[in-house]
């Protein structure tokens, strides 16, 4: 089965849902229904609260009314038709004003005895689908639209595969995933925090949370190095003005925090991207063609006025820290610029085992109004970006309307331990930028022209990527990642001063350790270690003093290792490198 025909397979058991639910409960609004990437949902306005005890005898339902949709009848109808038949539901009735608004082709799907307002795409042999291949999940709020401001809705989630098995894999992937939530794992881990005082979305890091940011910020930048980036900084707030000239304060007016003041009259914002910051950079001074490529990195936090309902631990949260780059750079450069991205990033996700798949995501030709700059503009760009992946040899999906609003990218779609996939690292083209900012060079034959401007992300969000390893790893970090490296814990108070003397010695060598002198017993010390997944836990007592091997206890394995007192300190320094491969 395609992904076409399993997305149409999806969106024809979401209207078997709604028929379900609507002979359950026949006063019940419907409203919409889609497709999504392992199934389907539609929302409902419900005059009786609906719980997860209902599943099953909706889930019953749906079963019941499957062998009679052999099929699904398209009729074209008027707007006075389609406002006749949803008289008494306001959602329905405000899609087909905005649809008619549009001048789109008002459309009905019926199958059995069910009909619904519907564009199309379904699965016509959906009566033959196995019923052990779907099923209903949770459910869950959602408020009319995506805004906070209108009705909140009852959300019925449903699973959907193409067999018995697929689903069964999916849901045995779903206990996995359970096990590993990073919300969990990272409370156990005391990795980071949050408090009402501060608010929704505004995770806060522990030192050990952030001596993982540091170590990931870091191997970004070991990457780098080769490339020769630039690191900048840039203030966390600017002027309207600056995203006005960009186009962001358009495309993006709801998700920006305001910032006022009493003693200007000037608007100013807290940052939502980085990239018109570092267009002023570039635009304090001339720029000569014997200056470019230039490349200005840095690790910096932007800020953007998601819906409460949204956020999810690390993965959807107010305060994004990106590790940022742009490259402005010759035309003639651009090839060479975006092979180093790659290269960089292929060697990033090698070192954490995570498989990338590549998608070319472009813009979607049916709304040019969702995007800056012409067609022309656009045709040059996804040609350069398609005829790099050739040449590299590497295959990729299309994403049509996947692009940025200024240019098309190349989106790095990176595989977990347990099969799920995540878009993380990103390419971006950028003729638009440059354009709007009238960013320019002295060329080799003596006219001013215009840079191009490339957009990177290796990791993307520091801490959804985060969140991400938390889940990949189940918190058991690789040594040269782990918050704490080593522990050192004594076998009695005798043995504290020679401990601490190891102890400085790992921490002046850069070594994250630390010391456990209670008074606990050996055993429950290490069992304490191992319950923060500590990657090496060293016990001191008499042996240890008189010069003996020292037993490292290594966690996820069943057998100690023994390193000679001379070897402990550089094998420790030598675990701690970044992973450069």
């Amino acid at each position: 089965m395609t992904q076409d025909q399993l997305e149409h397979r999806r969106h024809s058991l979401a209207h078997l849902l709604a028929a379900a639910v609507m002979e359950l409960w026949p006063d019940t609004k419907r409203t919409i229904g889609p497709a999504i990437d392992d199934g389907f949902y539609y929302d409902f306005e419900f005059s009786k609260q609906i719980t997860e005890e209902d599943l099953p005898k909706i889930q019953a339902k749906m079963r019941e009314i499957l062998p009679s949709w052999n099929k699904f009848d398209r009729e074209e109808v008027s707007v006075e038709e389609a406002k006749n038949v949803f008289s008494s539901n306001p959602y329905k009735l405000e899609l087909i004003e905005q649809f008619s608004g549009e001048g789109q082709t008002l459309t009905f799907y019926k199958s059995g005895s069910f009909k619904d307002l519907c564009r199309g795409g379904h699965d016509e042999g959906i009566s033959d689908v196995d019923p052990e291949s779907f099923q209903l999940s949770k459910v869950a709020g959602a408020y009319w639209r995506g805004d906070e401001k209108n009705q909140m809705l009852t959300r019925i989630y449903g699973l959907a595969f193409a067999t018995k098995e697929e689903l069964d894999a999916h849901l045995l992937m779903l206990e996995e995933a359970k096990k590993r939530d990073h919300r969990k794992l990272g409370a156990e881990l005391e990795l980071f925090a949050y408090s009402p005082l501060v608010g929704s979305g505004l995770p806060m890091f522990t030192p050990r949370g952030t001596a993982m940011r540091e170590a990931l910020t870091g191997f970004v930048t070991a990457l780098m190095k080769p490339h020769k980036y630039s690191r900048v900084w840039i203030p966390h707030i600017a002027k309207s003005d600056l995203y006005k000239t960009s186009g962001h304060w358009d495309k993006f007016a709801d998700d920006i925090f305001h910032v006022t003041s009493k003693k200007t009259d000037d608007q100013f914002v807290l940052k939502p991207m980085n990239c018109p910051h570092h267009t002023q950079i570039y635009a304090s001074k001339m720029r000569s063609y014997r200056d470019l490529p230039l490349r200005f990195a840095e690790a910096t936090t932007v800020y953007r006025d998601e819906n409460t309902g949204q956020l999810a631990g690390l993965t959807r949260v107010r305060s994004i820290t990106q590790d940022d780059a742009h490259v402005f750079a010759r035309p003639d450069q651009v090839k060479e610029e975006v092979l180093k991205i790659y290269d960089i990033i292929t060697k990033f996700y090698a070192a954490f085992g995570m498989p990338l798949r590549i998608r070319l995501s472009v813009d979607d030709p049916e709304h040019p109004e969702k995007y800056l700059g012409g067609a022309e503009v656009w045709t040059k760009a996804v040609a350069a970006l398609k005829d790099m992946l050739t040449e590299l040899g590497r295959d990729f999906e299309l994403g049509v309307g996947e692009a940025a609003f200024y240019g098309p990218k190349i989106d790095f779609i990176a595989t977990d331990a347990i099969g799920r996939d995540w878009q993380l690292a990103t390419v971006q083209l950028d003729f638009n930028l440059p354009e709007r900012f009238e960013l320019e060079f002295h060329d080799a034959d003596g006219q001013i022209k215009r840079p191009v401007m490339i957009h990177r992300a290796i990791l993307g969000s520091v801490e959804r990527f985060m969140g991400v390893l938390i889940e990949h790893y189940a918190g058991a970090f690789p040594f040269w990642l782990a918050p704490a490296q080593v522990r050192i814990a004594t076998v009695s108070e005798a043995f504290i001063p020679f401990a601490e003397t190891i102890l400085a010695e790992l921490v002046e060598a850069g070594v994250r350790a630390e010391l456990d002198d209670s008074n606990e017993k050996v055993g429950k010390k290490i069992r304490d270690a191992a319950t923060v997944k500590v990657p090496w836990t060293i016990v001191i007592g008499q042996k240890e003093v008189d010069g003996g091997d020292f037993k490292v206890n290594v966690f996820g394995q069943t057998e100690d290792i023994m390193i000679a007192a001379s070897e402990l300190i550089a094998k420790a320094v030598d675990a701690s490198k970044f992973p450069i491969v």
